[in-house]
Formats: structure tokens, C-alpha cells, sequence
């Protein structure tokens, strides 16, 4: 960054997104508040009119008329959809500018996007694209194994092997990363997104009851568990019954939730097995040591760290906060311009 830009940086608000197939987090340097909402966009087929974006596009998801698509922009770690990508991008940014000073309006904020590895060259550029078009002076791109290592608080440039795994809503990003840059990762495209379709297909087989990806989503948040426990708490699920088409409730035991969940547990666990076959003998010690990193929303699942252990005989700890990990990466990587331009994908300065 040139001396220029990093006067104006002191002016700007410097804004850090986390976009993720779930949801969006949104840090503005200097502020304690953390926007998150979904990722996703409610848009008018007819005129492609974007309706609302968010919390409120997530309230109608399975309500919309025939003329009316909630839209979630990326799938399983890919941008399924770049104009309502542009249009998600596009909304916090100026969202964020609409509140700022007059002097932060006048001078456009630095920007930098967590995305998944997965990511090609034509989505970095869609990325950048939108960021630029929703006000941006410059637009970094880092990936989120790497954001998610530094907001875990790893010492990520040292000799010693750090590896994290991010279960995210489209993706489970493995990373492996040693001297500051990534040695060996495995991503897989399947995380939270899979766990919320497993539990509907769950009920669906077992009580011919059908239920919305929202409200499995709400269960596995509040009730999911990796190890069976509990099994004297039911969990109420309303949907409709599958051979008379009529409303119909039932209650699910919460070793019966754990149930729905381990296919994909297991599926997960592969995905860690088969980057753990690929590290050198001499970085194997290190994880043995000091643990396996869980972040992202998935490692909220209750004793995941445990099953994890017991599966693949390496210690796994959950990262504080593990949500916010690559949020509060970013946020780092703004305080330290070295960090960014060191692990950035793409850096653009807009004129």
C-alpha cells in the first residue's frame, strides 16, 4: 500500500466482510458491533427488483409468491448466482456508507472479503467488481482458512504446523499452514448446509412428515449434538404429513437428532482424515501436540471437538468464538497491512 493510501485509510472506514454461504459478516474498523444476517436476497422475478436482503429476506423463505425468490447466492462454497452476489455485496457496503460522515462518504473505504478456496479467478473478479460498484478504493481478497488460523489467535508464521478446520454453511475448509502460507488443505462441500437437508430427510423417512429447511436449521442450532445425550428431551417439529398432505406435529428425541447428524459428521471426518494422511511426518507431531482448530458455525455443534477425537486420535480444541473467526481475522488483517498484503489472493486499487 502506498503512503497515500494508507493516509487516506486513516480518514476511511476501513470495512471487513466475511462472505459466507449461510451468512454475511459485516466489521466496521472502529466500531464493537458485528453485522450478521443470511446470506440472502428476496427478489422480484418480474422486474429483478431486489426486495429485501438478510434477516428479512430469511423470514421469506417457503412464504413467496410464484413472482418472488429468496435467493441464497453461493452453494456450497461457489457463487451460484453473481448478480444477487453483487446485489448482497453491494447493499452492506453502502448500508455502512449511508451511516458514515461526511468526510468517510468522500473517501471510500478499504475493503476486504473473506471467500472460500474454492473460489475461481471469474468469482474473485465478480467479488471485486461488486465492491467496487458499492463504493470500494481498495478490494482485498483473503482466504478464509487463513483469516479463520489468525482470528483462532495460531501462530500461523512460525515453523510449527497449525491446522484448522472451518465448517462453514457450504463448505468445511482443512488447512494445514506453517510459516504463514497454506501447506496442504482439503476442502469439501459439505457442512451446515448438508446437516439442515440430512435432519429434513431424517424426519421425512422416519415420520412421513416433511419440514422446512428453516426449521431444521433452528433444531440443529439449538438441539444438535455430535455424541447422544439427553434422551429424555423431545424436540416439537411441525410440517406437513407426507400421506394425508395435512399439517402434522410430532416430537424427536435428541439422540434421534444426533442420528440425522452423523452421516455427514462422518463425511466430514474423511475430508480430515485424508489431509491428515497428506501432512509430512515432521508437522504430525506438532498436531499432536497442540490440537485440530475447529471454527466456523458448524463447530457450535455441541461435543463435535469430542467426537473428532475419539474418531481420529488427534486432540481438536474449538477456537474461541468460533463463529466469528474469520470475521475477526479480517479484522486483524486490517490492523496490520503487512498480514494483508502477505495473504491476500488479490489485491485491486480503484481509481
Amino acid at each position: 500500500m502506498s503512503f497515500f493510501d494508507n493516509f487516506l485509510s486513516k480518514f476511511s472506514k476501513d470495512i471487513a466482510i466475511d462472505l459466507g454461504t449461510a451468512n454475511i459478516r459485516v466489521f466496521v474498523k472502529g466500531k464493537k458491533d458485528i453485522i450478521k444476517e443470511p446470506s440472502i436476497i428476496a427478489m422480484n422475478l418480474t422486474n429483478g427488483k431486489i426486495l429485501s436482503v438478510g434477516n428479512e429476506a430469511r423470514k421469506m423463505v417457503g412464504r413467496t409468491p410464484s413472482n418472488i425468490k429468496a435467493i441464497q447466492p453461493l452453494k456450497n462454497g461457489v457463487i451460484s448466482d453473481f448478480a444477487a452476489t453483487e446485489a448482497l455485496i453491494k447493499y452492506f457496503i453502502s448500508r455502512i456508507n449511508k451511516d458514515s460522515s461526511i468526510l468517510s462518504k468522500l473517501i471510500k473505504p478499504r475493503v476486504v472479503i473473506g471467500v472460500p478456496t474454492t473460489v475461481t479467478e471469474v468469482e474473485i473478479n465478480s467479488v471485486v467488481d461488486s465492491a467496487k460498484s458499492a463504493g470500494a478504493r481498495i478490494v482485498y481478497i483473503v482466504e478464509e482458512p487463513v483469516a479463520a488460523a489468525i482470528g483462532a489467535d495460531l501462530k500461523i508464521d512460525s515453523a510449527n504446523g497449525n491446522m484448522i478446520v472451518d465448517i462453514g454453511g457450504g463448505t468445511t475448509d482443512i488447512a494445514l499452514i506453517s510459516l504463514g502460507g497454506i501447506i496442504k488443505d482439503n476442502t469439501i462441500k459439505i457442512a451446515g448446509d448438508e446437516m439442515d437437508n440430512s435432519i429434513v430427510e431424517y424426519i421425512k423417512n422416519k415420520y412421513n412428515l416433511l419440514i422446512g429447511i428453516k426449521l431444521a436449521e433452528d433444531i440443529k442450532i439449538n438441539y444438535g449434538s455430535a455424541i447422544a445425550k439427553n434422551p429424555e428431551l423431545k424436540i416439537e417439529v411441525s410440517g406437513q404429513d407426507m400421506i394425508s398432505g395435512l399439517p402434522k406435529s410430532t416430537k424427536i428425541s435428541r439422540p434421534e437428532l444426533t442420528e440425522a447428524l452423523l452421516p455427514v459428521l462422518d463425511k466430514i471426518i474423511i475430508g480430515i482424515r485424508e489431509a491428515i494422511e497428506a501432512v509430512p511426518p515432521e508437522i504430525l507431531s506438532d498436531l499432536l501436540k497442540s490440537g485440530i482448530y475447529l471454527s466456523g458455525g458448524g463447530a457450535l455443534i455441541e461435543d463435535i471437538d469430542k467426537l473428532f477425537s475419539i474418531k481420529l486420535k488427534v486432540p481438536f480444541r474449538i477456537a474461541k468464538d468460533p463463529s466469528m473467526c474469520v470475521t475477526n481475522g479480517i479484522a486483524k488483517m486490517m490492523d496490520r497491512v503487512d498480514l494483508l498484503e502477505k495473504h491476500q489472493i488479490k489485491d485491486l486499487i480503484l481509481k
